[in-house]
């Protein structure tokens, strides 16, 4: 990833909507990057098991930058887009998007590749589908 897309509306499909809690903020009161990446992380795993028809796993995640912190009650929207599903494996985009506490607007917080890979009831790599 070289340079976060900033363009002013999600891409993709929505694959995961929460409510950012005082449980998972730091000393600041923003919410804890930690979060935020197992919920993006939870966004792609839900699109790359539809595709997987199956159990996935997580095996790698490509760079992450904040554009802005996230604040307590926020809802927090994933978007997910397939980027390449190969034999085995599924690279899905994820971004992360809020509402202003301002103005309502909405704001790109982070976006990240992740990749998936198919694996059956013994934690073997299987075909995707």
């Amino acid at each position: 990833m070289n340079d976060i897309d900033s363009t002013p509306i999600p891409q993709g499909d929505l694959s995961l909507q929460t409510i950012a809690m005082p449980r998972d903020t730091n000393a600041n009161g923003d919410i804890f990057g930690g979060w935020l990446l197992s919920q993006m992380d939870l966004a792609g795993g839900i699109a790359a098991a539809e595709i997987a028809g199956g159990r996935v796993a997580t095996v790698a995640i490509d760079g992450m930058a904040f554009l802005t912190p996230v604040h307590v009650g926020a809802v927090v929207t994933c978007y997910t887009d397939i980027l390449e599903v190969g034999r085995s494996s599924t690279r899905i985009m994820v971004e992360v998007w809020i509402n202003s506490k301002h103005d309502g607007e909405p704001l790109k917080v982070t976006e990240g590749e992740f990749v998936f890979v198919a694996i059956d009831e013994n934690g073997r790599t299987r075909a995707v589908g």
